[in-house]
């Protein structure tokens, strides 16, 4: 029986999956019916789906010197979605010219979103080159608040935070939106150059796989670690996708920080 792994490679951090090449599961083990999915349960995926995208772009194409910003309107401001996408259109266009101009790529993902007051603003993901943050006050017509990444975990957070879901105050002000102007207060964009990440493959052998999961079961899953790093023990999920019927391993390893660095 065969396995395959897809393990995606980041500077400092390693997500691996392992999932049985089959159509239902592998001979002798446990094997879990597949059930037909719920809505709730097909959501629920595709929002993981969502945060695990985010995530291994954040990963791939940003570092801790990048820029988490959060453009905003001077108060007392109100604009209406279309006002809010010319804006920040208008905006991506000046900071793509002044980065051109150092000869470096303006790269970024970012949320438009409604506060619980009823004003909008747009979250931003950045890359950060010497004047960033001089581009970012000169291009954007109100104000700024721009802080560095925090890489703890990999960046889920920060990658739950952009997919998340309207909480029932946000969900108050949206419905006072037209409804073809509230997908874009709830959805993700990013800019065309970004580069996908791109998972390295191999096969494993069921008996390879017994091993891992023995580790895992047994609390020995740091053996499982690249030299360097160290397993999140949060991150660890095995089973049998209900709906596949496909048995799965995910985890992800993070580099070891040594003091000083």
């Amino acid at each position: 029986m065969a396995y395959i792994q897809a393990t995606f490679e980041f500077n400092d951090s390693n997500e691996i999956n392992i999932m049985f090449a089959g159509n239902y599961g592998a001979k002798g083990e446990k094997r879990t019916p597949r059930s037909k999915a719920t809505s709730i349960q097909i959501e629920k995926q595709n929002q993981r789906n969502r945060e695990n995208r985010v995530r291994r772009l954040i990963n791939q194409n940003f570092s801790t010197e990048d820029y988490w910003v959060t453009l905003k309107y001077p108060a007392g401001t109100r604009k209406d979605v279309k006002e809010l996408k010319k804006d920040f259109t208008k905006f991506a266009r000046k900071m793509r010219y002044r980065y051109k101009k150092e000869e470096k790529d303006f790269k970024y993902i970012y949320r438009m979103e409604v506060g619980k007051n009823g004003g909008l603003h747009v979250h931003l993901l950045c890359n950060r080159i010497e004047n960033t943050d001089l581009y970012i006050k000169q291009c954007w017509i109100g104000h700024a608040w721009i802080t560095t990444l925090y890489e703890e975990g990999g960046y889920t957070k920060l990658a739950e935070y952009i997919v998340k879901k309207p909480d029932e105050a946000i969900k108050g002000q949206l419905s006072l939106f037209p409804e073809e102007d509230r997908a874009d207060l709830i959805h993700y964009g990013i800019s065309r150059n970004l580069e996908k990440p791109v998972p390295k493959v191999k096969e494993y052998s069921r008996r390879t796989v017994r091993g891992i999961l023995e580790k895992i079961e047994s609390g020995d899953y740091m053996k499982l670690a690249t030299p360097g790093y160290y397993i999140d023990k949060n991150s660890i999920h095995t089973g049998v996708n209900p709906f596949t019927g496909e048995s799965y391993i995910h985890y992800i390893e993070y580099r070891i920080r040594r003091e000083g660095w």
